[in-house]
């Protein structure tokens, strides 16, 4: 039996997962076992399609990539358009909603209402959108408990590098003391351009024409980006009810050449730093610059790229290293959960 999806968006990330499912389709069934089968698409600006027997993937893809609107996706008998995004949910036949939708860290609206509205339906959700797990954790986990659903969530914090995933799975058994990593590619990427002599401004400039920060940067650089995501991970791997405003945070762009001047002369280096850790019955967490000697694996971390380190008490420190951001590093963080949902798995 395929496993019917509905995507809530169909943005960057959204296409990544399909263009997957259109190279990798034949793979994943002939080795895992795995047919997902899209019946439904829901975009506020490109528009909407459902069709309980399936969607063409290359057809979709190659609609939505020549014109940015699904309108010129051919009719056929039973395809039903301009669904919003809760009738999609709670009407089409899907298993799992892929709510791809834009990411408010706010409010986490929309997406906590598509959640709500798929675990009351009886769907799955996964998601690469941070807002509702840090925002809403204790009730949607509880909600889809409640209606024996699944909620998957790896891409909110490093993309598809598995940063819940190994903690849950991989190092269970573990006393996971902290939880410490660089978060946000953006501001990495800058402190990496400023350690070569490049100004804050020219490096966040270069880091926007590249695309790595947006027009309105304030997210990545004033480190709300990654308070976002170590509230995720206190809440996931360290059970700890921690909300935004239980996290110090402090961004990078304050700092000068002076600064980054003064820690090379002290062997160290710069980064932005998310920690999580538990202090005796208490669970702290906070993001901000830091002096990383250049002996910690984090201080290596440059670019783009992003990294954790957990601190465990019979594996040691274990550092996790790998892309916190990309169309097809993204779509992948959903295709796992989706697999792991079908194989029954964390």
């Amino acid at each position: 039996m395929p496993h019917k999806l509905a995507f809530i968006g169909f943005g960057t990330v959204g296409q990544g997962l399909a263009e997957i499912l259109r190279d990798k389709g034949d793979t994943l069934r002939h080795s895992l076992g795995f047919d997902a089968q899209i019946v439904a698409v829901s975009d506020l600006l490109k528009g909407a399609v459902y069709h309980p027997d399936g969607l063409d993937i290359a057809r979709l893809l190659e609609v939505v990539q020549s014109a940015d609107k699904l309108d010129d996706y051919p009719d056929s008998p039973g395809l039903e358009r301009g669904w919003d995004s809760l009738k999609t949910i709670r009407q089409s036949n899907a298993d799992s909603i892929v709510e791809v939708s834009y990411t408010d860290i706010q409010t986490g609206q929309p997406a906590i209402d598509h959640c709500r509205a798929a675990f009351e339906s009886g769907k799955n959700v996964v998601m690469s959108n941070k807002g509702p797990v840090a925002l809403a954790y204790a009730e949607l986990s509880a909600l889809a408990e409640e209606n024996g659903v699944r909620w998957g969530f790896e891409g909110t914090v490093m993309s598809g590098t598995p940063a819940l995933r190994m903690p849950l799975t991989s190092l269970a058994g573990n006393d996971i003391s902290e939880a410490r990593g660089i978060f946000n590619g953006t501001t990495n990427y800058i402190l990496t351009k400023m350690e070569e002599g490049m100004s804050y401004d020219v490096a966040l400039k270069q880091a926007q024409e590249l695309g790595y920060a947006e027009a309105d940067p304030t997210a990545d650089v004033e480190g709300y980006d990654a308070q976002g995501k170590v509230v995720i991970l206190a809440n996931v791997i360290m059970n700890a009810p921690l909300t935004k405003e239980d996290v110090s945070c402090k961004g990078i762009s304050h700092l000068t050449l002076d600064d980054i001047k003064r820690a090379k002369a002290e062997g160290k280096r710069w980064k932005l730093l998310a920690r999580v850790k538990k202090e005796g019955d208490s669970v702290i967490a906070g993001v901000g610059p830091e002096m990383v000697p250049l002996t910690d694996p984090l201080a290596g971390i440059m670019g783009a790229t992003n990294a954790i380190t957990f601190e465990c008490d019979l594996a040691g420190p274990i550092t996790l290293v790998g892309a916190g951001a990309g169309r097809v590093e993204t779509g992948f963080s959903i295709l796992i959960d989706l697999i792991n949902i079908e194989r029954k798995n964390l």
